[in-house]
């Protein structure tokens, strides 16, 4: 994989990044969406796709909305992808498996997005005040400058996220994918059905419904019918 494949990426982190909060909002930044997309540009949208399904769900239920920064599912379907389509060919190893194990090692590294939002919202606080001194004193164009410095803010932010995650996941997985590859084979589908139903329970306990318990057991229910008609 060249630089400009990861500059690519790099591109898909930042365009989903400011959809997620800042620009647009036409829901690029759903894993199901910004996996598929960056695998469509490094060459391999199936393993986007693959990835995006298990991330889909996880964070559903929790929206960058207001004050509210939950981890930063959208870099870590962006980098996740990256790094089954950097790491895995470098090792030998593809298919599920690893990307399970890539999928594995992101989500942790979401908690960073978390940090680098929160800096970036800071430094917008900061932004809002002067860009209200210059409404007040009729500077216009230093009032749009303060609003593209704004998604510059979470621009860098995505970017960084991004980064983190591939640097620091590519190394861990250069030295723990050989070992573990052969635990996640014998897992198999209970890993790759876990991560689903586990973001699937998440959602149902955001939802402010009397039912949640029963719509929890027939989600787990038809999984289980699932699994058995394969």
């Amino acid at each position: 994989m060249v630089a400009a494949d990861y500059f690519l990426a790099g591109l898909v982190a930042i365009l989903a990044g400011l959809d997620r909060v800042a620009l647009v909002q036409i829901m690029i930044s759903r894993p199901l969406v910004a996996g598929p997309l960056t695998g469509w540009l490094l060459g391999n949208p199936l393993t986007g796709l693959e990835v995006g399904m298990l991330l889909e769900l996880l964070w559903l239920g929790r929206l960058p909305v207001g004050a509210a920064i939950p981890p930063d599912d959208t870099q870590v379907a962006v980098g996740a992808t990256v790094l089954t389509l950097t790491v895995g060919p470098l090792l030998g190893l593809k298919g599920m498996p690893f990307i399970i194990l890539a999928v594995l090692v992101a989500i942790p590294l979401g908690k960073f997005g978390q940090v680098f939002d929160r800096l970036a919202r800071h430094a917008n606080d900061r932004l809002a005040i002067s860009g209200a001194d210059a409404l007040h004193t009729g500077h216009t164009g230093q009032l749009e400058r303060c609003h593209l410095l704004g998604l510059v803010s979470f621009a860098m932010a995505s970017l960084t996220t991004y980064f983190v995650i591939v640097l620091v996941g590519s190394f861990i997985l250069y030295n723990v994918a050989p070992l573990l590859i052969g635990a996640v084979r014998e897992a198999g589908l209970s890993l790759q059905y876990s991560l689903v139903l586990v973001g699937a329970a998440s959602l149902l306990g955001t939802i402010n419904v009397n039912r949640s318990i029963s719509l929890f057991c027939a989600a787990f229910s038809g999984t289980l019918l699932v699994l058995w008609l394969r």
